[in-house]
């Protein structure tokens, strides 16, 4: 149960590193620091005040740097192998070294994987945002990007099950846009057949 658990707040806070690298692991390292999130052995270093100044920093200079017109754009090119990293990274802190094998294919599987697939939905709806709108809109995305993964950070800690719940209820939405997002330029490439031929 313990285990379970475990996975459920990583998978959580991989997720909210998909809206924003830096935040969950400040999260984790706040509530590791006040005894409220124990951290499996070998990953003790965040819960210390030196790797809090790391992530506050960090977090600061991210934040900021999206509310910058175009370099938003190109801080998604890099954001995505990095969220999988540090997604892979925060659900391996939390799960215990009980089988190493289930340890890793978990963060790799569960915590890369979701915080690379929000990731990408991110840098697509900001791309979208940039192309309507001329980057003017990017400033309220990436204040709802922060908010969400805040608020998602926090949940994954205090109400864990309530934060898969969202997270599978964010990745089915995904996969089903992306689903007939498909299924509509599969059905607009299929040739008309021609009933009324010629000659």
């Amino acid at each position: 149960m313990e285990t379970l658990l475990s996975i459920g707040i990583g998978l959580g806070l991989s997720a909210a590193c998909g809206f924003r690298i830096f935040v969950p692991p400040l999260v984790m390292s706040i509530f590791a620091l006040f005894g409220h999130l124990p951290l499996a052995p070998n990953f003790e270093w965040m819960g210390t005040y030196p790797a809090l100044i790391a992530f506050a920093v960090a977090t600061c200079v991210e934040i900021a740097a999206y509310y910058i017109p175009w370099v938003d754009n190109l801080l998604d090119a890099v954001s995505t192998p990095t969220a999988i990293a540090v997604g892979t990274l925060v659900t391996a802190a939390l799960v215990p070294d009980t089988d190493p094998l289930l340890k890793w294919t978990t963060a790799v599987i569960a915590g890369g994987g979701s915080a690379g697939i929000i990731q990408a939905l991110t840098g697509m709806t900001r791309l979208s945002s940039t192309a309507l709108t001329g980057g003017i809109g990017n400033g309220l995305i990436s204040t709802i990007e922060s908010g969400s993964s805040i608020i998602l950070s926090v949940l994954a800690i205090w109400v864990p099950v309530l934060a898969v719940g969202l997270v599978a209820t964010l990745l089915i939405l995904i996969f089903r846009k992306g689903y007939l997002t498909l299924a509509v330029k599969k059905l607009l490439a299929k040739p008309v057949p021609n009933d009324n031929p010629q000659g």
